[in-house]
């Protein structure tokens, strides 16, 4: 049963696709969750896949829900990012499938990195979590705490 109050995704878990193709969400990410709670599933363009919990698909859902009909590029994307998306809620033991377009997307073969973002969390293969720590370590670290004025 789902606790109140808001859903923080922190840290850093590295879990194991079983024999279906399913990820286990943390404990520490769905206690605020209902198994019937819906998340989304979509390919990031830097190879990983973004996750978005409840909370995010619902303000995705209000942008969408503004958009004209009559904007023509808005309606590509819209359908083009949505066809590649993926719904999904998770079983009693926190598990969902992740589709084999988006393990290729973000190469995850068998294994892979869930990474908390605070509103989301994201999927990566373990090689392309390595070089986003690299690029943001070190002063690297330190600058970009900077800019986002943190």
């Amino acid at each position: 049963m789902a606790q109140t109050g808001k859903a923080s995704y922190t840290g850093l878990f590295r879990h194991t696709l079983d024999g279906k193709g399913r990820l286990t969400i943390p404990s520490a990410w769905r206690y605020a969750h209902e198994e019937s709670d819906t998340f989304l599933a979509t390919p990031h363009p830097d190879g990983y896949v973004a996750v978005l919990p409840p909370a995010e698909v619902e303000k995705l859902h209000a942008k969408i829900a503004q958009m004209a009909l009559s904007d023509g590029a808005g309606q590509d994307f819209v359908a083009r990012f949505f066809s590649q998306t993926q719904s999904f809620s998770f079983d009693k033991q926190g598990r969902f499938i992740v589709g084999d377009d988006l393990l290729k997307h973000a190469g995850i073969d068998g294994a892979a990195v869930l990474v908390g973002s605070l509103t989301k969390f994201n999927l990566y293969a373990p090689s392309r979590w390595e070089k986003v720590e690299a690029r943001t370590s070190g002063e690297n670290y330190g600058d970009i705490m900077r800019r986002l004025g943190i």
